[in-house]
């Protein structure tokens, strides 16, 4: 097959090179890309310009349809959130090629909080209390804070970046948290918000591959937020991960794919078409595992523990997936853990700079069982057929480790991180440690 794999972050690396090892795919061509799809022998970074929406002047123009139509491609794979929202997945089964991600039906379990939360009520999926609001409500909303007091959370309703979401710790936090949503920051994602009752408990994540009715559940993954040691500091996209997740008894993983079961199950019942990522943030409460929210991708950075980790055939699962032949599909993981340790930019998750040139990756890689995944890099030619790899992202690269246990995989992991460098380079140093513990 000739794949198109929409995105440019470590996610969609990790997503090429499993790609690219399997004998179904002939090229992955990648759009945009980053430094490190560059590099991958079997893949060819694409720029479709303004890929994840279409032409505002002509609704006709359709850069990834355009591309996919007349270079073959029999798989397309929708990495980020925002062309999923928009529809890209519809356009490109209307336009008769297998498309791997849901469409913006589906979609909506991800791009409206309101929607989201309405879906899982009705369904009785197990989740927070939560009550809406608009800007034009907003003064119910302060009033509502004030008589619900804190711990609290507040959602932005649409896609804000990753950044639209506040466990406040107190009713100023949470009013100030508010004022932001209404105050425009996050455009018209913040016209609708959400309060929420803040569960208490670890957090984990599931991702399962979805078809309809067949629900095929990968292992849990536990991402680290915080920008600081002992999860300090800001909210980031994601510090390091590791998968599998000890701390998850076998009742709560059985009830947590049987959740994922029950929503494949309501969307069936809702008319929704759903062929894709159904990703699954749980809360490990006392009451069993609730469900935070939904992604309709592929986490980042989980995705850089999940895969590798993944002993099935990838194209097979996803084209499966894709065209609805899911069912009878076996999926099967390696007896092995993996943690991934993100190297990121001076300044991250606030202003940083680019352009730091990258060495020490083919070092790392020579560690046995490190995977070194590039989230924000770029290539840039210094001279006559010369190229650089230099920083052009605050998450610069996810540098995973896969052993036999976490101890093994920890110290491999930052092992490898010790020999890449760059200009303003830090990371976590207990990613993992709660698996160890």
């Amino acid at each position: 097959m000739k794949v198109l794999l929409i995105g440019s972050g470590g996610r969609e690396h990790a997503l090429c090179r499993k790609l690219a090892a399997s004998d179904l795919v002939e090229t992955v061509y990648v759009a945009p890309g980053n430094g490190g799809t560059a590099l991958e022998p079997a893949a060819v970074n694409v720029d479709l310009g303004k890929w994840a929406i279409r032409n505002e002047l002509d609704s006709q123009v359709d850069p990834a349809v355009d591309f996919a139509r007349a270079h073959g491609i029999e798989l397309a794979v929708i990495g980020p959130e925002a062309p999923l929202v928009d529809g890209l997945a519809d356009r490109l089964r209307a336009a008769g090629i297998a498309s791997f991600g849901p469409g913006a039906a589906g979609a909506r379990l991800e791009g409206s909080k309101q929607f989201s939360k309405d879906f899982m009520a009705r369904n009785a999926i197990p989740t927070a209390d939560y009550r809406v609001f608009t800007v034009d409500t907003q003064a119910e909303a302060y009033a509502y804070l004030d008589e619900i007091g804190a711990p609290v959370v507040i959602k932005a309703d649409g896609l804000a970046a990753g950044k639209g979401v506040t466990v406040a710790a107190t009713v100023e936090a949470a009013r100030a948290a508010l004022a932001e949503c209404f105050d425009g920051r996050f455009g018209s994602a913040g016209d609708t918000v959400v309060i929420e009752e803040c569960l208490v408990g670890p957090e984990c994540s599931m991702i399962a591959f979805v078809d309809g009715p067949t629900v095929l559940c990968l292992a849990p993954s536990q991402d680290h937020k915080r920008v600081g040691e002992g999860d300090t500091g800001p909210n980031t996209g994601g510090m390091g991960v590791y998968s599998p997740v000890p701390l998850v008894t076998e009742q709560q993983l059985a009830s947590m794919q049987e959740i994922m079961q029950q929503v494949a199950a309501a969307l069936v019942a809702e008319g929704i078409e759903y062929r894709g990522v159904l990703y699954g943030g749980f809360m490990l409460t006392s009451a069993g595992p609730k469900v935070l929210e939904f992604n309709v991708r592929f986490g980042d950075p989980e995705t850089q523990v999940i895969l590798p980790r993944l002993e099935s055939d990838l194209a097979q699962l996803l084209l499966a997936t894709a065209t609805g032949q899911l069912a009878g599909v076996s999926l099967e993981n390696r007896d092995a853990v993996a943690v991934s340790v993100v190297l990121a930019s001076a300044g991250y998750p606030g202003d940083y700079e680019k352009g730091k040139v990258i060495t020490g990756i083919e070092a790392a890689e020579a560690i046995d069982g490190v995977e070194v995944y590039h989230a924000g890099t770029a290539l840039v030619t210094e001279g006559v057929g010369h190229e650089q790899l230099v920083t052009a992202g605050g998450r610069v690269l996810n540098v995973t480790a896969m052993a036999a246990d976490f101890l093994d995989a920890i110290q491999a992991a930052y092992a490898a991180v010790d020999r890449i460098h760059f200009d303003g380079a830090f990371c976590r140093r207990d990613i993992a440690q709660r698996a160890v513990s």
